[in-house]
């Protein structure tokens, strides 16, 4: 089992020491995993957000440095984000344009692996993700008790603390960093502190269109310690194929 200790959004992630995107592995192509500013909006279109979802406690794990936790505030939902990058404010802040930047020019130069659904090019897709870092900046240093220093797969909260868990671009992404145990027992981690379900986007590595080869055979262990699992179409598309997440329950 390799359970290291990567917390970070997806395309976004900060190596195991804390100091953000500094990890070498570079089998997906995109290199150290990012720390990537996904928005508010885009978070409610990758998980099928409603409403209702958003009435209870929410966790985004590991959430980067998305803004979701600041839209989120916004709209009056209790969303906490927890990342191993927080562990180093200023780290944190500094990488926060060459982050985006350096994402940028990955799916610049990868334009067949990309859909201009969301998106219409490399400036909007460029434009939208600065933005989004601007609202993290405002939010994670107005509300720094919201934006918890931790990591999978051993989280500093109480069983079934949120309503609702997140899991954004981790999980599926990195399928070349992390193997089938390490997901099952992410997803254990992340089942612990849900009171509801758990939401994962999306289900295919970087660099792919395709699921997750060994899908099938994590939602069998799953199955086998009693948890349910649905993979759910969702209407949103920026990396080719990644259109679905999968929701888990407790049976």
């Amino acid at each position: 089992m390799s359970a290291v200790r990567i917390g970070a959004d997806s395309a976004a992630g900060t190596g195991a020491d804390g100091t953000a995107g500094t990890r070498a592995d570079s089998a997906a192509g995109i290199g150290a995993m990012l720390v990537t500013s996904r928005s508010f909006e885009e978070y409610v279109a990758m998980f099928a957000l409603g409403t209702a979802d958003l009435s209870g406690t929410v966790l985004d794990c590991p959430a980067g440095a998305s803004s979701f936790t600041a839209g989120a505030h916004r709209v009056g939902t209790r969303a906490t984000a927890c990342d191993i990058a927080y562990g180093n404010p200023r780290a944190v802040l500094d990488s926060l344009r060459p982050e985006v930047e350096r994402g940028n020019r990955y799916i610049a130069a990868h334009p067949d692996g990309y859909s201009d659904r969301f998106f219409g090019g490399p400036a909007e897709h460029l434009a939208h993700r600065l933005a989004a870092a601007e609202l993290f900046t405002h939010d994670f240093l107005a509300r720094p008790e919201s934006y918890v220093h931790a990591a999978l797969p051993e989280l500093p909260f109480d069983d079934r603390s949120f309503d609702l868990v997140l899991s954004s671009h981790l999980l599926f992404s990195y399928a070349d960093r992390l193997d089938v145990e390490t997901h099952l027992v992410y997803l254990t981690e992340l089942l612990r502190v849900a009171r509801d379900q758990i939401r994962i986007f999306p289900l295919v590595p970087t660099g792919s269109s395709a699921r997750y080869p060994q899908l099938g055979e994590l939602r069998e262990l799953l199955g086998a310690r009693g948890v349910d699992t649905t993979v759910t179409e969702v209407d949103y598309e920026f990396q080719r194929g990644g259109t679905e997440m999968l929701v888990c329950r407790r049976r």
